[in-house]
């Protein structure tokens, strides 16, 4: 398995490129944050070792930008052991966040452990065509324009954007955003529907919320 390590002090980095190596991985040193999402982003790593403060980019913008297209395992190695970064690290992706200085054997286990579980997180970001949704910060644009949604509208969005392409019922909508069972005499979900096309589709000429008659609705660009 290929790790990629993200570190700019040359002690720490040539010391885990020795020990994983050793460990049976094969290891790849950036010593600096924009280099670091460029190898994550070029080529496949079971994972990356990633520090916080690096030259060039920081270790915060290089797991944002790496979310908006790959999820792979990402371990935070770092000195800064404030509750408020572990919250924020997790917050923006990270699988596990260890604080120097550090115990190598513990880095291993924890390593195998993600290796082992793989990625089973949700995406924190969500593009389709120029729609883009921050599932973290619960923000959505089209083209550039912000877009207001109330919390039942962003679930909404949230639920056919991350399954776009399949087919989505009306009861499991409704089961998914209202926790509710679906009463056929209802129109919640079609109202909702409309609510939302309203703000993210009649403005633009790409629809991307279909309806498919005696079936649901899917969220998909069609050609």
């Amino acid at each position: 398995m290929r790790i990629l390590i993200v570190e700019d002090e040359p002690k720490t980095g040539d010391y885990l490129h020795k020990g994983l190596q050793e460990s049976g991985f094969t290891v790849d040193v950036a010593r600096n944050g924009v280099d670091g999402l460029g190898l994550a982003l070029e080529l496949d790593y079971a994972l990356v070792v990633l520090d916080i403060m690096l030259p060039r980019m920081d270790g915060w913008t290089v797991l944002r930008r790496l979310r908006e297209r790959k999820d792979i395992p990402v371990l935070f190695l770092t000195a800064r052991d404030d509750v408020p970064d572990r919250v924020r690290g997790l917050e923006l992706g990270a699988d596990d966040y260890l604080v120097k200085p550090f115990d190598f054997t513990e880095l291993l286990a924890r390593i195998r452990t993600l290796l082992r579980r793989g990625p089973v997180r949700e995406a924190t970001f969500i593009r389709l065509a120029d729609l883009e949704i921050d599932v973290v910060r619960h923000r959505v644009m089209r083209a550039g324009q912000r877009i207001d949604l109330t919390p039942k509208e962003f679930s909404l969005l949230h639920l056919l954007a991350r399954r776009q392409g399949e087919v989505m019922s009306r009861s499991l909508i409704a089961s998914q955003v209202w926790d509710m069972n679906f009463d056929s005499d209802t129109n919640v979900v079609d109202v909702a529907i409309r609510r939302l096309r309203a703000k993210i589709d009649d403005m633009w000429p790409d629809k991307l919320v279909h309806t498919v008659r005696g079936m649901g609705y899917v969220m998909e660009l069609r050609g």
